[in-house]
Parts: C-alpha cells; structure tokens; sequence
C-alpha cells in the first residue's frame, strides 16, 4: 500500500522523487500552501507591529499582546481541527483552515479600532492552528517513508517562504500602501481551498484505520484524553517540551528583530526587508539541508546540532550595530535558530503517535508550543521598553536559553527514522 510506505521492495530502488504517486505529489501541495499561505498572514504583522502603535495610540507591549492572542488561540484552532481531522478526514479542516484565516487577515485590515483589530486576529489564530494538524497529517500519511524527513524539512521550511514574501512586500509596497494594505493582501490565500476540494484524496492510512476502529469497535471519540493516558502522556509531555522549547527560541530570534532594527538602529523598510528575505530563504533552503540529515542519520541529530549552533550566533547579529555584520550573522542564523532547528516538526511529531489521534497529538504538541511563543513577544516587549534594557539582551537571553532546553528535550525524546505509518489501531 503505497501511502502506508515501509521503505521495502521496489520502493528502496531509483530516485527517491519518482516513488511517490500523483495523489502522494497532490497531497504534499495542498499541505505546502496551506502552510505557506499561513506564514505569511501570521508573518506580516510582526512588520507593522510599530505603525499600528502610532496609529492607535497604544503601547508596543499592547500591540504585542495582538501577536499573543494570535498563538495562544491557533491551541485551540489545533485541537479542534485535530479532533475533526482523526475524525472525519484532514481535508476539511484544511479547507476551513485556509478559508478562515484568509478572511480574517482581510478584516483585520479594515479595522476602524484597535480592539477591533484584536478580535479579528485573535479568531484568525484558531483558523492558523487549524491549519497545522490537518495539513501535516495530510502530508506526512501520504508521503512515503524513505524521503518523509525531507520532505517534511521543504514544507517546514516554507514558514521561511510566507515570511519571505512578507517581507518582501513590506520592503517594496509598504510605503504605497501602509500596514493596512499588508493586511488585506492575505485574501488571497482563500483561493487555495478550490485546489483542496478538488484535487486531493484522503490518505489511505487515514480511511483503513476509521474502518478498522469501527469493525473492531474501537472507536477513539476523545483523541486528546488518550493522548494523556498510560503508555502515551510520557511521550505526550516530551513532545511538549520539545515544541515549547522550539517556539520560545523561534520568537526570541524574530519577533522583535525588525523593531529593534527600526527604533535602535533606525534602518529603513527597504533595509529590514532585504535581510528579512535572505534570512527566510536561507530557512527555506536549510529546511531541506536538515531534511536530508533527518533521513540519512536520523530526526535527532537534524534538530539538536541546529539549536545549538544557534547559541554562539546570536551575538553576533544583537551586538553588533555594523550593517554587514548583522547582516550576514541574522542570515546565516536563519540555517539554525529560526529554522533549522523546526524542520523535523512535521515528520517528527506525525510519527510520534498513532494514526487514529495522530492529528490531534501533533497538532496539540506544536501548538501548545505557541502559548508559550505568544508569552515570548509581551515579556521581550515588556523588559525591552518597560524596564528599559533595549530589545538585545532579552532577546539574547530567550535565544540561548531556549535552545539549550530545545536540545536536551530532543535528546532526551525517542528516535522516529523509518518510522512506519499503519493502519493498526493501537489506542484503546
């Protein structure tokens, strides 16, 4: 069964890129824009977070605490779409993941008022963490064993691509047309929903594994308490610490680098956005480096040496006030600390649990990750300017912490390389 791939046979002979189906091919894309698309309504916000403080009249701590609801609701945008993906399939959840966020970011831009303005990103945020669970789930079940971490590293990586194209945007129109206008640029995303509807199947695993709950009648209709039961809560916690680990690090990096490029270093749109879009083409780029590594040594080692390498480069870009310098550190850093680090997410987690809650347990995990990353932008803010000690050390030190305890979470968490996906159901 091809989209139950056990790396056996005559899938171990030729290219890795001709075993997958049409279907498989499908499948992966649908998850990919999805993803991407999200990224960059998520991304674009973290741009005008200065010119929407001057336009309402409020503090940046207050404008950061938009950012904040936006994470800490995408948890229960994953657990709901979690439950409905092992429920009833992953492609409507991914459908009203793309359609919901999309509309929200649009209205978001037509905000008359800052509270406003709060509610439509904070609904937009149940509609991201949607996306997540069903997409990676969608992707990961179809695509076949041998080149999954790969494959998981290009779309991961592609969060790089959505903030790439946000910044590419805020670098050349930003001035034409104004935080608003980033805004209702993120519509268009709604457009990939028809490709969903129309060209892509369920996974196979996915549909044996229902008909196998209901003829052994052993349905799961509460796939977030199993993910808490004997035999999974220890692997359940570890995921946990992993991506909560992984968001703080990914935060403490980014969402406050452009500020602190525009009011500490008083560089220009055009300035952040060309460091912006090198950085998230190198994430992209790296993405796929740590894919290969996943696949050849394993998920470990892709996601522990990134993290780590991410420690000695954050002072090189935060400490420095010399253009090239920061430049290339912030660039390079994208290989490591903003991206390289979370390649593995999709596989990693997917093959961490069973197929009948496998949407739910990664896209709990992940997302449950982003309350912890949504805390990161008030507390950074609130040192940065409230305390006053400038974005440097608080961003510095949530970078070094956090990817000192991403690491020992990993190492401490099981291996998944080769890690087949059945249609057995295991959960009780």
């Amino acid at each position: 069964m091809a989209t139950m791939s056990d790396g056996l046979g005559a899938a171990a002979q030729g290219p890795w890129w001709k075993e997958p189906t049409k279907d498989q091919w499908y499948a992966f894309v649908a998850a990919w824009l999805g993803w991407t698309l999200d990224a960059f309504d998520f991304t674009v916000f973290l741009l005008i977070m200065v010119p929407i403080s001057k336009q309402f009249g409020v503090s940046m701590t207050q404008v950061t605490f938009v950012f904040t609801i936006t994470l800490w609701m995408r948890l229960l945008g994953a657990t709901a779409s979690g439950w409905l993906g092992d429920r009833f399939g992953r492609k409507k959840p991914l459908m009203i993941a793309i359609l919901g966020y999309s509309l929200c970011n649009f209205a978001a831009g037509l905000a008359p008022t800052f509270l406003f303005l709060f509610c439509a990103r904070a609904v937009l945020g149940i509609f991201m963490g949607a996306e997540w669970p069903a997409g990676s789930a969608l992707a990961m079940e179809h695509w076949p064993q041998r080149s999954r971490g790969f494959m998981a590293g290009v779309l991961q990586g592609s969060w790089g691509l959505g903030f790439m194209i946000s910044f590419a945007i805020f670098g050349l129109f930003f001035d034409k047309i104004g935080w608003r206008g980033m805004l209702l640029v993120g519509v268009l995303p709604a457009l990939a929903v028809l490709y969903v509807r129309f060209f892509v199947k369920e996974p196979e695993v996915w549909v044996k594994n229902r008909e196998n709950q209901r003829v052994q009648q052993r349905e799961v209709h509460a796939p977030l308490i199993a993910l808490f039961k004997r035999g999974m809560i220890g692997n359940t916690l570890n995921a946990c610490w992993v991506l909560a680990s992984g968001f703080v690090l990914y935060y403490s990096i980014n969402v406050l680098f452009a500020s602190h490029l525009e009011v500490d270093l008083k560089l220009s749109p055009e300035a952040i956005g060309t460091i912006g879009v090198s950085a998230n083409l190198v994430v992209f780029l790296a993405s796929m480096f740590w894919g290969y590594v996943a696949d050849r040594w394993g998920r470990k080692p892709a996601q522990i040496l990134p993290a780590l390498i991410a420690i000695p480069l954050a002072p090189l870009y935060l400490l420095s006030t010399n253009f090239t310098v920061i430049w290339w550190a912030f660039v390079i850093q994208g290989a490591f600390g903003s991206g390289g680090f979370a390649s593995q997410a999709p596989s990693y987690l997917n093959e961490r649990f069973p197929t009948e809650v496998r949407a739910t347990g990664a896209g709990f995990t992940y997302h449950q990750g982003a309350v912890w990353g949504g805390l990161t932008a008030p507390i950074l803010a609130y040192v940065a300017t409230t305390l006053g000690y400038g974005y440097v050390v608080p961003m510095l030190v949530g970078t070094i912490g956090a990817a000192a305890s991403f690491a020992l979470a990993v190492l401490v968490g099981p291996e998944t390389k080769g890690k087949a996906m059945v249609a057995d159901v295991v959960v009780a």
